[in-house]
């Protein structure tokens, strides 16, 4: 842990984010279909749910197209990211190795329409067609991901690899002043926080503000523990404490 000064006054405090724990710790069934299924057919009301088959490609580069996605996808061939997808931007080019590789999009909800001429339109996760190169892509397997209710003393953390997968991630840091503090999220992609196994919020690298607040009722003197769940994994190894909010 560092912390950096200007003049007297401290201006941030970093942590190191050293642990790691796997998605797959947080799986639950999978349904799997010919066809992608949204939330809705998946009988989901939120959060996230991995969608997954296996691919066959001829060339270094090709086109993946979506029909539908609500809200958010991060993508991952083999478990390396190849960028994100939104309802607004539902092209993407890959880039692999020709021959079978894994491909998953993480998606995530980010909120249904409860009002308007919209309402009948409120589909979530993945639907329609899925294509790569021209081609239907199908035999997907979908697990939804029990992020948000899991119990985090239940999680099982590792020392970081060089993995690029989505996980939990894991920082301690010392508390020696009193009042908020504001989480950067800065350089972050998109996921959830938890201080001290206690729930602070959300995050998303496309939003105007990049900072959760961390109450001083919610932080205790002496050391305290830091959980992300980190969809996109920009691969930061710390964050950083600030005394005012972060906007872009």
């Amino acid at each position: 842990m560092m912390t950096f000064f200007l003049g007297q006054n401290l201006i941030a405090q970093e942590i190191k984010i050293e642990g790691k724990a796997s998605v797959s710790q947080v799986y639950k069934k999978t349904v799997e279909a010919e066809h992608a299924l949204s939330f809705n057919d998946l009988d989901i009301e939120s959060g996230y749910v991995l969608y997954q088959t296996e691919i066959s490609t001829d060339a270094e580069s090709e086109e993946l197209e979506l029909e539908n996605v609500r809200d958010y996808a991060v993508v991952y061939v083999d478990g390396k990211v190849q960028g994100s997808l939104t309802d607004k931007s539902k092209k993407l080019t890959i880039k692999t190795d020709p021959g079978k590789h894994l491909l998953q999009f993480y998606v995530e909800n980010i909120g249904r329409i409860t009002y308007g001429p919209e309402i009948t339109d409120n589909s979530k996760g993945l639907f329609g067609t899925i294509t790569l190169d021209g081609n239907d892509l199908q035999d997907w397997k979908m697990i939804a991901l029990n992020v948000r209710n899991y119990p985090m003393k239940d999680l099982v953390f590792e020392q970081r690899s060089a993995n690029d997968s989505p996980g939990f991630y894991k920082g301690q840091f010392e508390q020696h002043l009193s009042g908020n503090k504001y989480l950067n999220m800065t350089g972050w992609g998109m996921g959830e926080v938890w201080l001290n196994q206690k729930y602070l919020g959300s995050y998303w690298e496309e939003e105007k503000q990049q900072s959760i607040l961390i109450p001083s009722k919610d932080l205790i003197p002496g050391k305290n523990e830091l959980v992300i769940f980190e969809l996109k994994n920009n691969q930061q190894k710390k964050i950083s404490l600030s005394p005012t909010p972060v906007f872009k």
